[in-house]
């Protein structure tokens, strides 16, 4: 049985007035210098103190001001997040300028995916030190590589780090060129998107952005 014209109509508003939420760049021009921004929450994965996310200046950003992760704890196997509070399809395009600044450590940042809690999430990262950009799924706080591709990763520059995911396949970008593409589906469900750092990693993000994928 076919739904009525009305019916279709609202589902068609439900899904434009849910979508307007999520999709589309976050910013952080208009955000006081030194605190999280209002769209976001702080979240971990794994020991340690937590993470000291933060407004910045940054002539460079989008605005004049990012975010970034600033707390210097080198515990191993610390992984701080920074949650957007709006849930997001499973199927989409998220990518965001980064800059490593400092890390004795890592030097890494990245964006995370279909997002369940702190623990379960897909991740897409770079790493300056290391000079490669990998894939991982995280399930029960377990990191899992899927994929990785090594290229040089210069601190104290910017990088876009883009992530499409449609189904169980996902597609990494790196400054503009496609890297690698893999596929899993550990999780399939819909989530919410964040931004990643890895134990004393000082790293800077730009604004986020999240597209829908028919």
């Amino acid at each position: 049985m076919r739904p009525s014209p009305a019916c279709a109509l609202l589902a068609l508003l439900t899904y434009l007035s849910s979508t307007a939420v999520w999709a589309g760049a976050v910013s952080y021009a208009d955000a006081p210098l030194g605190t999280v921004p209002a769209e976001f929450e702080t979240g971990q994965t794994g020991p340690g103190e937590p993470g000291r996310w933060e407004i910045v200046s940054d002539a460079e950003a989008a605005g004049g001001r990012a975010v970034a992760q600033s707390s210097q704890d080198r515990t191993d196997g610390r992984f701080p997040l920074l949650i957007r509070r709006a849930a997001a399809p499973a199927d989409l395009a998220v990518w965001t300028r980064i800059k490593p600044m400092a890390g004795e450590v890592d030097q890494a940042g990245g964006l995370a995916v279909r997002l369940l809690d702190p623990n379960n999430y897909y991740l897409v990262r770079a790493n300056a030190l290391e000079g490669n950009v990998r894939f991982y799924k995280v399930i029960g706080g377990r990191r899992e590589q899927l994929a990785s591709a090594d290229l040089p990763v210069q601190a104290g520059t910017w990088h876009m780090l883009r992530l499409e995911v449609r189904g169980d396949r996902f597609t990494v970008s790196f400054d503009g060129r496609e890297l690698f593409a893999a596929t899993d589906a550990a999780i399939t469900a819909p989530g919410k998107v964040a931004l990643w750092t890895k134990a004393d990693s000082v790293t800077r993000f730009d604004a986020l952005n999240v597209e829908p994928l028919p």
